[in-house]
């Protein structure tokens, strides 16, 4: 199994994270963005859209963050980190558009303008990042997970970004319930960090 990353990418951080919760063996390959390696037209067969990450296994090739959690997760057949039943696998599914939608135009997109330079309104962006953080306070007060009493790929989809939403000059000071939240999955047995850039508030 290969799981082509960059590693500052929130995206490819979702998935090495996961692999390594889940304890399966694997290669990291890093994947050059800067050098144009995700634009090769090697790289172009495995995810026409040249993006990471990108997941090869024995023949089968995943690309999009969300849906290699998903992949995973059935791969392994861990109805614990992803529900079968159809409440619970309806509701990992929601956070998991929270993830490629608020997460991605919010802290993620205030993220992109300080450590690579994007284009983006900042006071917009971080704005939406704040907008995010009220309702996962909300809804981390009295929950220590998203979906259920445990954790589930909805957890992990959204723990990247607003971990290190701080580099994209987003304050988490005010979500004490989403600081405890991001602790619980640090002390997750597997977890790995993703790697800190000394920019924005983090600088």
């Amino acid at each position: 199994m290969k799981l082509y990353h960059h590693s500052l990418s929130g995206h490819s951080h979702r998935a090495c994270l996961f692999i390594s919760l889940l304890g399966l063996p694997h290669e990291l390959v890093e994947i050059d963005l800067k050098a144009g390696a995700h634009k090769t037209p090697e790289f172009l067969k495995l995810n026409p859209l040249g993006q990471v990450p990108v997941l090869e296994d024995d023949g089968v090739v995943v690309s999009d963050s969300n849906a290699i959690l998903v992949y995973l997760a059935k791969k392994a057949a861990r109805t614990d980190w992803l529900p079968e039943d159809a409440q619970g696998s309806a509701a990992v599914q929601r956070w998991l558009s929270v993830a490629a939608g608020e997460v991605a135009y919010g802290p993620a997109a205030a993220r992109l303008i300080t450590v690579f330079g994007a284009k983006f309104n900042a006071e917009e962006v971080i704005g939406r990042a704040h907008g995010l953080l009220k309702k996962l306070e909300c809804q981390l007060a009295d929950h220590d997970w998203l979906v259920g009493d445990r954790p589930t790929i909805a957890d992990v989809a959204i723990y990247s970004y607003v971990a290190r939403a701080p580099e994209g000059n987003v304050d988490l000071s005010a979500y004490p319930a989403v600081n405890a939240f991001l602790h619980r999955i640090e002390a997750l047995p597997g977890f790995v960090p993703f790697v800190q850039t000394r920019v924005g508030l983090a600088a």
